[in-house]
């Protein structure tokens, strides 16, 4: 697979008066005192933040390195267009994204407007993230379907250098089966991908190297755990979410605004990468393995480049060593002086951790579509059963379930509290019923996880009752004026998407279907008196199809079944046309000629009877 991601810098390179004044305003509206975790995360009940940094497996990108480039201290405005749709000469090259890149972010942004409407995720983010990641796709460089022409990889994460993430893919996106590599033009990493991945072009396939995919999946990782990125608290947390660094922070909010006062799109494959600084890696399209950083006795030139001089020629020099005039070289160390001993440094609550322990956390069962009202609690000890605050703690949903946490994410991170409690945050049952289950595993240390077995179980309803309270009859071999219409409910509130069945029986105590009186038509036009995977709507109603009647007459009964047990048993009356309702019970079709079961004891047609069952 070739590796391509153009000339990029590492992180963590010094920004400059175009980042200060893009983020100043931002920076002057945070209040402190927020409470977060080392992600920038809001935690959940009982959590205290982390003072430490994410672990790069933690962020979207591993840390991984990225364009540094700042936006012109112009901004753009809109851009005039030719007749085609093109921008004119004069429109300021930094400011134009590849058309198709362009339709990927404004795509997510739409998606996500439905999807979490309180996110207010602005496309100009996405195209900021994608600019310092990857330079839009390599300058737009992608298929009319959004994959990327030529694979988008970063640095080896073998912890030369970068981070050291072992291989969780076995290869199958960044072709290494040792080590992970940033992915695609949004540059997630493997593990990451995992959970966050979309299908953003409607293919079927969750692809980090199509730009739709990846936009749409950054889109649903910034908008995670109820962030709105309207504030610029829950702003900053999610950047820095996608790479912990204050610099990569700076550079985004810097593009995102420069975007936002204006921009226009170019043809695909136009698009300018930016350049670097330092010589660090091969050109977009070339092939191989990503150059490894010079060792720390051979620092590569890292200097800051003054404007308009490329790949930092013309800068400022590199100043001396304190103390050393001209910048002159440090003398030898004498050999024969021992080398000076680092010091061990002492170990972080996370090495200590032996096992994750459950805190009560009760049965977890909920109805589809309903949040569960159990928690999951988990506590992280030492071997001796010390409680260890600040732990990083990750909850994975696995399981053939489409049940999310709230947020709408399958997995979510909390740090332990002042107890060593992690409480995850609340399960949103789907549709899908089933057993399910959600792991706890301590990030950054290898032991055995906790496994939970959570339920969803079916949609149910324990009463019944009809709409309206006008009689249901008509003549031999009619058809009924009136559809017969209930509500469902459950504990009172309206029970939607409840399953149910529908059958004309033959009494009230014989459930068995009638082989006469009124009935339902099928497809084929053919009588009909049971129907089963009927469902009621959103507010609980259920209206049958119409009814029709055959040559009997009397009185019958239609009786509606939900799933939890209510019920419900509708009279229907036959009748020649003028027969008046008699005070008596009328005799039911079992009475006919060349039978002998006992007259019906049902009640006059102008009454409905019913009976509820609890769920």
């Amino acid at each position: 697979m070739a590796a391509h991601f153009g000339r990029r810098l590492y992180k963590g390179a010094a920004t400059t008066a175009v980042a200060a004044v893009a983020v100043a305003a931002l920076s002057a509206s945070e209040a402190p005192g927020v409470t977060a975790d080392g992600q920038g995360r809001p935690t959940a009940a009982g959590a205290t933040p982390a003072p430490e940094q994410p672990a790069a497996g933690d962020t979207a990108t591993g840390n991984s390195h990225y364009y540094t480039a700042l936006p012109p201290l112009k901004s753009p405005n809109p851009a005039p267009t030719t007749a085609v749709g093109l921008p004119v000469a004069d429109t300021p090259s930094e400011a134009g994204i590849p058309a198709t890149v362009l339709a990927a972010y404004k795509k997510a942004e739409a998606e996500l407007r439905t999807a979490k409407p309180g996110c207010n995720l602005p496309w100009q983010l996405l195209a900021a993230i994608g600019k310092v990641e990857s330079g839009h796709a390599g300058g737009g460089r992608v298929t009319a379907d959004g994959t990327t022409i030529t694979p988008i990889l970063g640095p080896v994460l073998n912890g030369v250098g970068f981070a050291d993430i072992s291989d969780t893919d076995h290869g199958a996106y960044d072709n290494d089966s040792t080590y992970d590599r940033a992915v695609g033009p949004m540059q997630f990493i493997p593990s990451t991908w995992k959970w966050a991945g979309r299908d953003g072009n409607g293919d079927g396939k969750k692809d980090p190297n199509n730009v739709f995919d990846a936009a749409l999946a950054t889109g649903h990782y910034l908008c995670r755990f109820g962030w709105d990125l309207a504030d610029t608290r829950d702003l900053r947390k999610a950047i820095l979410s996608y790479n912990a660094s204050e610099d990569y922070l700076n550079t985004v909010l810097s593009w995102m605004e420069y975007y936002r006062r204006g921009t226009h799109t170019i043809p695909d494959g136009t698009g300018a990468v930016p350049s670097e600084r330092g010589g660090t890696g091969p050109t977009p399209g070339t092939s191989g393995t990503t150059p490894r950083p010079s060792s720390p006795s051979t620092p590569a030139t890292d200097t800051p480049s003054t404007p308009g001089a490329p790949n930092g020629s013309g800068g400022p020099s590199k100043p001396g060593t304190p103390g050393k005039p001209g910048g002159g070289t440090s003398p030898s160390p004498d050999p024969t002086d021992p080398a000076p001993s680092k010091p061990t440094p002492p170990p972080s609550r996370t090495d200590i951790v032996d096992h994750l322990k459950d805190v009560d956390t009760p049965q977890l069962t909920a109805r589809a579509g309903d949040a569960f009202t159990q928690r999951i609690s988990a506590r992280a000890e030492t071997k001796t059963g010390k409680s260890l605050a600040k732990v990083r703690v990750r909850f994975v949903i696995t399981g053939d379930t489409d049940t999310v946490f709230t947020g709408g994410e399958k997995i979510a991170t909390v740090v332990t509290g002042a107890s060593g409690v992690a409480v995850a945050p609340a399960l949103q049952a789907g549709e899908k019923t089933g057993t399910f289950t959600v792991r706890a595993l301590v990030v950054g240390r290898t032991v055995t996880g906790l496994d939970y077995r959570a339920t969803v179980t079916e949609r149910t309803a324990d009463a019944l009752a009809r709409t309206g309270d006008t009689p249901l009859s008509c003549a031999p071999g009619g058809e009924f004026a009136d559809q017969v219409e209930l509500k469902a409910t459950y504990k009172k509130a309206a029970a939607g998407k409840v399953a149910a069945t529908a059958t004309l029986v033959k009494s009230a105590d014989d459930a068995t279907a009638n082989t006469k009186g009124p009935y339902f038509k099928d497809a084929d036009g053919k009588p009909v008196r049971t129907l089963t995977d009927l469902r009621t709507d959103a507010k609980g109603v259920l209206k049958l199809p119409k009814l029709y009647a055959d040559d009997t007459t009397g009185t019958f009964l239609l009786r509606v079944t939900t799933a939890g047990g209510a019920t419900l048993t509708v009279e229907l009356r036959v009748a020649p046309t003028g027969t008046p309702a008699s005070p008596d019970p009328s005799p039911s079709p079992s009475q006919s000629p060349g039978t002998d079961t006992e007259p019906s004891t049902a009640p006059s047609p102008s009454t409905t009877t019913g009976s509820t069952a609890s769920a």
